[in-house]
């Protein structure tokens, strides 16, 4: 994977001038920054923790496999986690520190990442793009971004909209029980016989389509980011 920081630095040494150029209902910017370990038994989405409903999922065209909570909240982010790998930066080679779905540890930089406690968050490169890191996404890159959170109707919030930012960084915003999150994991869970196959491999839609970039400009605005 080629960062925007390792492309521009190579431009500079050449000589070269690179520029470069919910569910929930909360607004992006009332994530607050914490350090320390997470207490309770419930993430900061609202999802119980619990190891015996998570379970090993594979990124369906890539190498990664990660943990994520069974059902509906997996069908959701091995979408987000499918179109990064094809549209984005491949996952399962080993760089920007592959990916990182449910984990048992409680430490967390910020509230937003306890939920990958309950199994309800990933994070794709997150060594490339840590924590409160400088390194953004190419325009290009932020516009798929966009686009796939459209496709998730509110369901999931990116890291690059909260703060402290995460780009790497996806959760699922609606509570247990949501009919929306139910209604879009039926949609893109590709483990059904029936499942419409937008945005999967080999039949990606155009993030820049007009009626696109609109859904996706109404969401960021839904989502206060």
């Amino acid at each position: 994977m080629i960062s925007r920081r390792s492309l521009l630095g190579a431009a500079a040494g050449a000589g070269v001038l690179a520029v470069a150029s919910g569910a929930l209902a909360t607004p992006a910017s009332a994530a607050a920054p914490r350090t320390g370990p997470w207490v309770g038994d419930v993430s900061a989405n609202g999802w119980r923790i619990d190891p015996d409903a998570v379970a090993v999922h594979h990124v369906e065209g890539s190498a990664a496999s990660l943990g994520l909570r069974r059902g509906e909240v997996a069908a959701v982010l091995l979408h987000v986690a499918r179109r990064w790998h094809y549209e984005i930066a491949a996952l399962g080679t080993g760089e920007g520190g592959g990916v990182t779905g449910h984990t048992t540890r409680r430490t967390v930089g910020a509230d937003f990442e306890s939920n990958h406690l309950s199994g309800t968050a990933i994070a794709l490169h997150p060594a490339a793009y840590p924590l409160k890191g400088s390194e953004g996404l190419w325009p290009h890159q932020e516009a798929i971004v966009r686009d796939i959170l459209a496709d998730c109707d509110g369901t999931v919030v990116w890291g690059g909209d909260l703060t402290p930012v995460k780009v790497s960084h996806f959760h699922i915003a609606a509570r247990p029980g949501d009919r929306v999150l139910a209604r879009v994991a039926a949609r893109l869970d590709t483990s059904r016989a029936t499942v419409s196959r937008i945005q999967t491999a080999g039949t990606v839609a155009d993030p820049a389509a007009p009626s696109r970039r609109a859904k996706a400009r109404r969401l960021r605005r839904a989502q206060g980011a």
